[in-house]
């Protein structure tokens, strides 16, 4: 019985795909046809342990599948000339005796076709992205919910409501399953390609959890690429991708140590690479180039050739840096992301020494899309420590361990901080443990003084962490100067509101007086703070203008925003309610799981109602499935043991806070850039006007 159910769970996972775009080219809806192939394996799990397996189990399930879905369409009494004839061809392949040639499909059906038509509609641009690499995994993939769920870590009660959600997504924009051509093609196909690689790097470098490494997400995204390399074999990106996830993926059994820690890849022990996907790799390089003579190079074959360059090199120091770096040069240009531009600032790191990449990483110390991207100090302390700078190198490594959310890359980069003490106990120490004062540990002692209520606290707090995360709590404190300060609120608070940036302003003040870098106030005293006119806040003016009503967006606007493919589910959810609700952010901010009447559609939030209609109620179940209390709106990560906020604010089952006003904010500001004819975004208000 246990060999029969192995069996099926095999052949599942092979033949879904196919099984599942043949019935949505019959019966036109994804998740009636899922539904549909459901049954068959129901009935092959009932009828496989005693009748025995079918030579051709595919075949089989196809068959009865098909035979379900001629059912349906006789009780819908729908397309008349359609179901004589489909019931004409199941009459030539009865499931007793399925076709050895499933593959080749039947007249007029392309089999190889279907299965391109679902990928392209997995991952159809309406869709988010959270909900195309669930979809893609569930149809594509064969996986089951929990099995998507446990590879994410989220729960797989949340994992299904996200499929059934993108389903019914597809039948309300009535997505056709038709093929496209031409540039809609392409445009379609860099979706696929984008969700594809999405679950490859979940697997190859985990954004969260205990582990490095998926494994099991790696194989299921080099199995989709090979497959859409199957299916789109003229496409040169698609070989691109799967060269570049097949070098990588070679190198998994030397990415990590015996305890799980990573491996960086100069220490990587070359001999553990495995050939076999090197070659493979090298192979669909050499098909992306076929496919694509004459043309320029797309971004996936320009990162799958860097990655060939060093599958090529014998040993750390063989490596071509020069090529490597002219290959991100090409990619910059072609891809002008601020990641493009941190990896090609290792390249150069390494081909022309720690000084030239510094500067060009130094660039991009301001960039906001960079702010809590934990690569950022760590590849910046990488070259500090190559230039000796082991003081400055260390506070880099332990604010890159405060960024990461995966615990062995932290670990990782505690140990290298810790490294540098153990190798330079002069250089690099605590400033505080030499008698000096650090940053985190002075914003520690100015929010713990007497007499300061909840809500300054928090304010403040807000300011001060920005500052940690940004340039580290170790700090030494005479180094917080003014040109560090104004980068930080150039990249936190470039675009902010004047009441919010003058708020963060008022806050630097103040704790600069406070500490005595401006010479006004006693470091350790406890009373009020002079207002400081120098010190780290001497280069940010206060910003002036009276706050008028902006304007609402415009049905267009608000329409492109519901259909932004990639934003998070929290984010989508928020949007919606502000604006069904009509209720202040501040409201909507507070409102707790327990205080929601699903069925009525309202909370009862500060003595007042907060009602919503069928948009949210769409997507409330989902954000808060498994939980019961606490917020509604959660960070990002938990809070640190230095930032532990009160009972109300914190998750009991979660352990994550409140999402902050000023987070919500600046996602959204992020996320409506591309709407606002001035490129600067618009606020959560104007989603209420």
């Amino acid at each position: 019985m246990a060999d029969v159910h192995r069996t099926v769970d095999v052949v599942w996972k092979l033949e879904s795909a196919k099984i599942v775009a043949a019935l949505t080219r019959m019966v036109h809806n994804v998740g009636l046809a899922e539904e549909l192939a459901q049954d068959a394996l129901v009935a092959a799990l009932e009828q496989w342990p005693t009748a025995g397996i079918p030579a051709n189990p595919g075949a089989w399930l196809t068959a009865i599948a098909k035979r379900r879905a001629v059912d349906h369409i006789r009780r819908a009494e729908l397309h008349s000339r359609k179901q004589e004839e489909l019931a004409h061809a199941l009459a030539r392949h009865p499931a007793e005796e399925p076709s050895g040639a499933w593959e080749a499909g039947e007249a007029g059906e392309p089999g190889q076709d279907d299965v391109l038509r679902l990928m392209l509609i997995s991952c159809h641009p309406v869709l988010s992205t959270e909900a195309r690499v669930a979809l893609t995994l569930r149809l594509l993939g064969g996986l089951t919910a929990e099995e998507i769920g446990r590879a994410f870590l989220t729960p797989a009660t949340a994992i299904t409501q996200r499929i059934a959600a993108a389903k019914r997504t597809l039948a309300e924009h009535g997505v056709p399953f038709d093929l496209p051509v031409g540039e809609e093609l392409a445009e379609r196909l860099a979706s696929v390609l984008e969700v594809v690689y999405l679950v490859f790097n979940e697997g190859y470098s985990a954004t969260s959890g205990e582990d490095l490494i998926r494994p099991g997400l790696c194989q299921e995204a080099l199995r989709l690429g090979r497959l859409l390399a199957e299916l789109a074999p003229d496409e040169p990106e698609v070989h691109g991708l799967v060269a570049l996830m097949e070098v990588q993926a070679s190198r998994a059994a030397a990415r990590t140590g015996p305890s799980g820690e990573p491996v960086q890849l100069h220490e990587q022990n070359r001999g553990r690479w495995d050939q076999l996907l090197i070659r493979r790799g090298f192979g669909a390089l050499l098909r992306a180039r076929t496919a694509g003579a004459g043309r320029p190079p797309g971004p996936y074959v320009l990162q799958a050739a860097i990655a060939v360059c060093h599958a090529r090199a014998r040993s750390a120091a063989d490596t071509d840096w020069a090529q490597i770096a002219t290959l991100y040069g090409a990619l910059e240009r072609l891809l002008p992301t601020p990641v493009v531009r941190l990896n090609r600032a290792v390249a150069v790191g390494m081909a022309d020494g720690p000084a030239a990449g510094l500067a060009l990483v130094d660039g991009l110390t301001a960039d906001p899309a960079l702010r809590d991207y934990h690569l950022l100090p760590s590849v910046r302390g990488d070259l500090l420590e190559r230039q000796g700078r082991a003081a400055d190198a260390r506070r880099e490594f332990e604010r890159a361990a405060a960024l990461t959310r995966n615990a062995a890359e932290r670990a990782f980069l505690e140990r290298r901080a810790e490294a540098l003490v153990a190798a330079d106990p002069v250089a690099a120490a605590d400033p505080a443990a030499a008698g000096g004062r650090t940053l985190g540990r002075a914003a520690r002692e100015f929010l713990g003084r007497d007499g300061l209520d909840a809500g300054t606290v928090r304010s403040y707090g807000q300011t001060l962490r920005r500052l940690e995360l940004s340039l580290g709590a170790g700090l030494p404190l005479a180094s917080l100067t003014a040109d560090r300060v104004a980068g930080v609120f150039a990249a936190a608070w470039g675009g902010a509101a004047p009441a919010t940036w003058n708020r963060h302003r008022a806050a630097v003040r103040s704790f600069a007086a406070w500490a005595g870098l401006d010479g006004t106030a006693d470091p350790h005293g406890d009373g009020p703070a002079d207002e400081p006119s120098g010190g780290p806040a001497a280069g940010i003016e206060r910003r002036t203008g009276r706050s008028v009503p902006a304007a609402g967006l415009s049905p267009e606007q608000l329409a492109a925003l519901w259909e932004r493919p990639g934003a998070a589910l929290r984010e989508r959810t928020l949007w919606r309610l502000l604006h069904e609700s009509r209720a202040t952010v501040a409201a909507v901010l507070a409102l707790d799981v327990q205080d929601l009447d699903l069925d009525d559609r309202r909370a009862l939030v500060r003595d007042t109602w907060v009602g919503w209609r069928a948009g949210t109620a769409r997507l409330l179940p989902e954000l808060i499935a498994g939980r019961t209390r606490g917020p509604l709106f959660l960070a990002d990560r938990r809070p640190g043991p230095a930032r532990r906020p009160g009972p109300t604010d914190l998750c009991p089952e979660t352990g994550r806070s409140r999402l902050s006003y000023e987070r919500a904010e600046y996602l959204f500001k992020r996320a409506t850039r591309g709407l606002d004819p001035d490129g600067r975004g618009y606020t959560l208000r104007q989603l209420r006007a």
